[in-house]
């Protein structure tokens, strides 16, 4: 059987002394779309910043494997030179900062980290270019600081795009559908699936199933206070919008 992207077991973890995951098995296989569902305060973007290594968290039990290695080691660098993404719920506005040097700057660590070497500025536009192309993204994005005067639909595009170039082996999508409109949505949710290949994986996590009318997810976990309280197809989703969070908990659910 081929390896896991990722593999999560009895994750627990909080942020200063309050106890946020609390026993988090989730397994990853290349190919794979999931979906983690869950109210407000359930853990969603916890255990997706956690993922992604930023600051502040305290890891009280368990383990993550990211393609044989232990990611909790890693530095939040190292695991995006490792292939991980993480496209956040708020994306950062840096104002001064042109895009394209941006994106050359992350992109050429990636080759340093695999040995290859660094794209000149002619090589990275043209590589640049071609990515825009399959996103169909403007011109003009690569002219722009990062994010900054963006709409709240320019910016979760540009994550997209970033995403796009940068590749990733695993790409963890914070509430990528908060904030827009279904336009702008449908957008970046077709961007997504351009980007989907038998060798990567996606970790998708929303509040609500109408992301993933656009995003099809081959699993759907239920997370709430903490814990993966059920797990199924894509026609989870679908009840879960029927009927609500309270059904599923109180409803007889099989735990994960």
């Amino acid at each position: 059987m081929t390896q896991p992207i990722l593999t999560i077991k009895n994750l627990s973890a909080g942020v200063e002394g309050r106890e946020i995951l609390k026993g988090i098995n989730l397994t990853i296989r290349p190919g794979e779309v999931h979906a983690v569902m869950g109210p407000n305060g359930s853990g969603k973007s916890t255990l997706a910043s956690i993922l992604a290594g930023r600051d502040g968290y305290h890891i009280t039990g368990g383990e993550v494997v990211y393609c044989g290695q232990d990611l909790l080691e890693l530095e939040a660098e190292d695991r995006a030179r490792e292939g991980v993404f993480l496209a956040f719920q708020y994306p950062v506005e840096i104002p001064g900062v042109n895009s394209t040097y941006f994106l050359k700057a992350a992109y050429n660590e990636i080759r340093k980290h695999r040995g290859q070497p660094e794209f000149d500025a002619v090589e990275f536009l043209k590589f640049v270019r071609e990515r825009m192309k399959i996103l169909e993204v403007p011109e003009d994005f690569l002219k722009r600081p990062v994010n900054h005067g963006f709409s709240g639909g320019e910016k979760k595009r540009n994550e997209i795009f970033q995403m796009a170039v940068l590749d990733p082996k695993l790409a963890i999508l914070d509430e990528t559908d908060s904030g827009l409109d279904i336009d702008a949505l449908q957008i970046v949710a077709t961007g997504v699936n351009r980007l989907k290949r038998p060798d990567n994986a996606q970790l998708v996590i929303t509040h609500y199933q109408r992301l993933l009318n656009f995003i099809v997810p081959d699993y759907v976990h239920v997370l709430v206070d903490g814990r993966i309280v059920r797990t199924g197809g894509k026609e989870l989703a679908l009840e879960l919008e029927e009927n609500g969070y309270e059904s599923i908990v109180h409803g007889g659910a099989v735990p994960a």
